[in-house]
């Protein structure tokens, strides 16, 4: 017999429908080509209008895991086919996909959770696809690494997102050793296990950095650490909570930090120019050792000529 196969099936029975609040909507046609749907990071209610209609409408939605994503579909009453794609199995199904897309299918591509190919499969397909000239659309939405950076107190002007760490001790801090040289906030994943290691390994890399650690955002045991590096670190040794999904977000160098002979007003101008007085205070005492008293002083002095 025959086994079926999602990525090679015709048009679902569906008819592109799916329910909000009770209400059973019919979705508008969908154009063909690959649309990439963002989905909640946790909160099934932060799901887009657009994303529904899209993932009603698509002929075929290509996920990370069936289960997962059908939790999601089932909330909304979405009965379009699901098909898996992921790290494991993209070579073997890109080409059904890309098949289907020049028979002129629309594919949705969702990962897990947020925003697809952000640490997640799907950068192949999105290249080849549009190397084969088919339509490639954003429908944007949630993503856990701009949802820690807004949360996080840090500046969010300009940032890196790293992604995750390696998972070996040796290139983690070799990677954490270049990451010191990016001017700007860092945004990072990681998983609870490797929380305490990772943290010790920023602590020692990045030095006094104040930072935050986000885990389960959007979900109902949200939790957000601040603290300088060190301190998370020391956190992390002790009997806190490592389940669920986690994101560091750390603040960006002070250039002249590695200085001992560091001019004390050259930093503290630095730091007003991105953070507020009580923060500036907080990362130049951190990075020179001078007292706090001392440093909030000079700081008040430096705002008032700056017109803060």
């Amino acid at each position: 017999m025959r086994k079926h196969d999602p990525a090679s099936a015709g048009p679902h029975d569906a008819g592109g429908r799916y329910v909000l609040k009770g209400q059973a909507l019919q979705a508008a046609a969908l154009a063909p080509g690959l649309h990439i749907v963002s989905t909640p990071i946790g909160n099934l209610r932060d799901i887009t209008l657009r994303a529904l209609e899209v993932l009603a409408a698509a002929d075929l939605i290509a996920c990370e895991d069936t289960r997962v994503t059908r939790k999601l579909l089932d909330h909304y009453g979405i009965a379009t086919p699901l098909t898996p794609y992921h790290d494991h199995n993209a070579a073997q199904a890109r080409p059904r996909l890309l098949a289907r897309l020049a028979a002129g299918a629309a594919i949705a591509l969702v990962s897990d959770a947020g925003t697809p190919l952000i640490s997640d499969p799907g950068f192949k397909l999105v290249r080849a696809a549009r190397e084969a000239g088919h339509a490639v659309t954003a429908e944007p939405g949630p993503s856990a690494a701009l949802a820690a950076l807004t949360v996080s107190g840090l500046p969010t002007d300009r940032f890196f997102f790293e992604g995750f760490l390696p998972a070996k001790q040796t290139q983690r801090r070799a990677r954490i050793g270049e990451l010191d040289r990016i001017a700007a906030t860092l945004v990072l994943y990681e998983s609870g296990p490797r929380m305490a290691a990772a943290l010790a390994d920023l602590a020692t890399g990045l030095g006094p950095r104040q930072a935050a650690v986000c885990r389960e955002l959007t979900k109902l045991h949200e939790e957000v650490r601040r603290g300088d590096l060190a301190t998370l670190a020391r956190d992390y040794t002790g009997p806190v909570e490592t389940r669920g999904e986690f994101v560091i977000v750390i603040a960006p160098p002070l250039e002249e930090a590695t200085t001992e002979t560091a001019d004390l007003d050259g930093l503290l101008r630095q730091a007003l120019d991105r953070v507020s007085v009580k923060e500036a205070v907080g990362e130049v005492a951190a990075v020179t050792g001078r007292p706090r008293r001392e440093v909030y002083q000079r700081a008040l002095t430096l705002a008032r000529e700056n017109g803060k």
